[in-house]
């Protein structure tokens, strides 16, 4: 490589060097990559295969790809795993915009150290603690079934209602620590500087820590977009035909469990792009704390 000239800028390729890169093949045209490529398939050809022959080789893996594998039955307990799918899809679609709004004002309650906000303070860690550590499942019982019991005039006595608002409350409170640990995590010579250049502590707060924060946590906020998709499913547990309920419906009158199947891949069809997504955000976060480092 050419090494850099008086100005400090890279002094150009050769002509010579030119040549040479651009006669240089695509890394997916190298011999030592496809040499790893044909190792990978091979090695991950033989792990599945022969796990997937192990299986087979059982005893009772007839009747138990009759119960969970059964074509005829995953064609037939589509259309309603399908429709209860979309229900899923619906809560979560309206929950994570909330999640993520209401996540944050915990979080900026949680880290005010403003006497005045004392109070709010206060509240917001007992709101954290509290549905930090209460089971999902248990607040959606106590939401679902006690609300309604009420009886009060207005208030909704849908079991979605209630389900989408116990998924809420759970998430809020880890996505609020998660936001939390972000804003905690940038560096005081941040906040120093800013107050060097004028900036008031609510300027400084806004324009200056929160998004470094915010942007220093969107990976792990990713993770938990990923779970509050797979906890929508817990809302069954009331009532609402969702993708869990109807595949669980199905497998009581057919008496078969190709249905759970089903609801299983529709979430995963959902999930892992999202899981992929969350790891490419915490391997660029990686790449860019490497060159911040090196710099």
């Amino acid at each position: 490589m050419s090494s850099p000239g008086a100005s400090g800028y890279p002094a150009p390729l050769s002509d010579e060097e030119l040549e040479r890169l651009l006669d240089t093949p695509p890394i997916w045209r190298q011999a030592p990559f496809l040499r790893a490529l044909a190792i990978a398939l091979l090695s991950t050809i033989v792990l599945f295969g022969g796990f997937a022959w192990l299986i087979a080789q059982t005893e009772g893996w007839a009747a138990v790809r009759q119960a969970f594998f059964s074509w005829p039955d995953f064609r037939d307990a589509w259309p309603k795993v399908w429709d209860g799918f979309k229900l899923n899809v619906k809560i979560f679609m309206i929950a994570e915009p909330i999640v993520l709004a209401f996540g944050l004002l915990l979080a900026i309650l949680r880290v005010s150290r403003n006497p005045v906000m004392f109070p709010l303070r206060a509240v917001s860690i007992a709101y954290i603690d509290l549905f930090r550590g209460a089971p999902a499942l248990l607040v959606i019982f106590m939401l679902g079934f006690g609300m309604p019991g009420l009886r009060i005039e207005g208030l909704p006595t849908s079991p979605v209602v209630w389900g989408t608002i116990a998924c809420i409350l759970t998430s809020s409170a880890y996505t609020a620590e998660t936001f939390r640990a972000g804003i905690e995590s940038v560096h005081p010579s941040q906040r120093a500087a800013a107050r060097s250049l004028g900036l008031t502590n609510a300027q400084t707060f806004i324009h200056v820590v929160l998004p470094q924060g915010i942007r220093a946590v969107i990976p792990p906020l990713l993770s938990g977009i990923v779970a509050l998709q797979k906890e929508t499913s817990l809302v069954s547990a009331i009532g609402p035909l969702e993708a869990t309920r109807q595949a669980q419906v199905y497998s009581a009158l057919n008496f078969n469990y190709t249905s759970y199947l089903v609801a299983a891949l529709l979430f995963i069809a959902i999930t892992v792009p999202l899981a992929r997504i969350t790891d490419y955000m915490l391997s660029r976060s990686a790449r860019l704390r490497q060159v911040g480092g090196e710099v």
